[in-house]
């Protein structure tokens, strides 16, 4: 029984870094309907920013860790949505897909050339301890991770239920036009939005980083694994995604366990298949009708 507690709290730990990213992910579906493949490698380079930091700037931990949300949010969102999304969008749905797809192997790249190939050690939040909870032995670290994640979730809901400016978001995501009518500024609502998944790309890298290490890989199992999680989950509801990125940590490290480390990558795959056939809109995702 510990030991199916121990893998539970750790399955936690990383379903909550997938829900964080998986989140993103839903956001910019809904309010502009991006589909963004370099979410993965928007989770791997806040890192290295921080790294860069304290290794070249000087930085103690917590500026690092400013300065890494401050870049995040410039450069993976507001230049990420004027450089990338916009350009693209207008040609359709492919162009886009293809240039985000170029831009992760552009970042993996760039970061293994121009840092290091090798993995490094992340500072972590909190100190990595062990402690007895119900027989089982867990980590300080991903009881953090956990706490961090959810409150950040948590906010990131109040803000979006209880603000006007989250408010407008939502109506913007409902219907544009509508919105427009109503007076709201749509572009700036949905530069709002990728500015937020550029800061929560960029704490689900702080938080995973001293976990796994920071390496220019950490991006390919990562995004498609919050990607998975958002469909699993609901693609246009947050709440769907938070849901599915815990349902796919805590499968995938039982899976690791229970039946075998070498097929756990095939978890999430499994998991889509049998979500896509039994509920297509995800879990808690509602059905869509658009005109073609």
């Amino acid at each position: 029984m510990s030991a199916f507690i121990q893998l539970v709290v750790s399955g936690l730990a990383t379903g909550a870094i997938y829900a964080l990213v998986a989140v993103g992910f839903a956001l910019l579906w809904q309010t502009s309907q991006t589909i963004n493949f370099a979410q993965g490698e928007f989770v791997m380079v806040p890192a290295f920013f921080v790294l860069v930091a304290i290794k070249y700037w000087g930085f103690g931990y917590w500026p690092a860790i400013a300065v890494g949300f401050a870049i995040s949010a410039l450069l993976l969102g507001a230049a990420f949505k004027g450089l990338v999304v916009e350009p693209m969008l207008r040609h359709g749905v492919l162009p886009l897909v293809i240039s985000t797809v170029a831009l992760a192997i552009l970042m993996k790249e760039a970061v293994k050339d121009f840092y290091s190939s090798q993995a490094q050690q992340f500072p972590a939040i909190v100190e990595g301890t062990d402690l007895d909870f119900l027989g089982a032995v867990v980590s300080t670290q991903s009881i953090a991770v956990i706490v961090v994640a959810i409150g950040a979730v948590a906010l990131l809901n109040w803000f979006l239920s209880s603000t006007l400016t989250g408010r407008a978001m939502q109506a913007t995501a409902q219907n544009r036009n509508v919105a427009r009518i109503l007076g709201i500024d749509v572009e700036r609502m949905i530069l709002y939005t990728f500015l937020i998944n550029g800061l929560l790309t960029a704490l689900a890298s702080f938080l995973i980083s001293p976990i796994y290490l920071a390496k220019f890989t950490n991006g390919e199992t990562l995004g498609l694994a919050a990607f998975v999680a958002a469909i699993v989950g609901g693609f246009n509801q947050v709440r769907g995604a938070v849901l599915g990125g815990l349902i796919l940590g805590i499968l995938d490290n039982l899976a690791a366990a229970y039946v075998s480390a070498q097929y756990r990558a095939a978890v999430p795959l499994v998991v889509l298949v049998a979500v896509i056939l039994w509920r297509p809109q995800g879990i808690l995702g509602r059905v869509e009708e658009r005109s073609v």
